[in-house]
C-alpha cells in the first residue's frame, strides 16, 4: 500500500507509539497515509481507538514476524 510517510515506532513501549503517530500525523494533509510499524502488542487497540476518535480510518493492518504495520488515512 502506498503511504505518504513511514513511522518507525519499532521497540517502543505504551504510550509512545501513540504519541509518535499524534505528531506524525498532524504533518500530513488530510487524505493522505501514515504508515506505523510497532513492535507493541499493545498499539493494536491503543491505534485503532486512537484513529476512531480522532475522525482517521486504518485502512489495513499486518503482522508480520512481530512486527504490525498500520496505514492510517488521515481524516478532515
Amino acid at each position: 500500500m502506498e503511504a505518504t510517510k513511514v513511522l518507525d515506532a519499532k521497540g517502543l513501549a505504551c504510550p509512545m507509539p501513540i504519541v509518535r503517530t499524534k505528531k506524525a500525523i498532524a504533518e500530513l494533509e488530510p487524505g493522505e497515509v501514515l504508515e506505523i510499524h510497532t513492535t507493541d502488542q499493545g498499539s493494536k487497540s491503543d491505534l485503532t481507538a486512537w484513529a476512531k476518535s480522532g475522525g482517521h480510518e486504518i485502512l489495513e493492518d499486518v503482522e508480520e514476524d512481530g512486527v504490525i504495520k498500520f496505514w492510517i488515512k488521515k481524516g478532515e
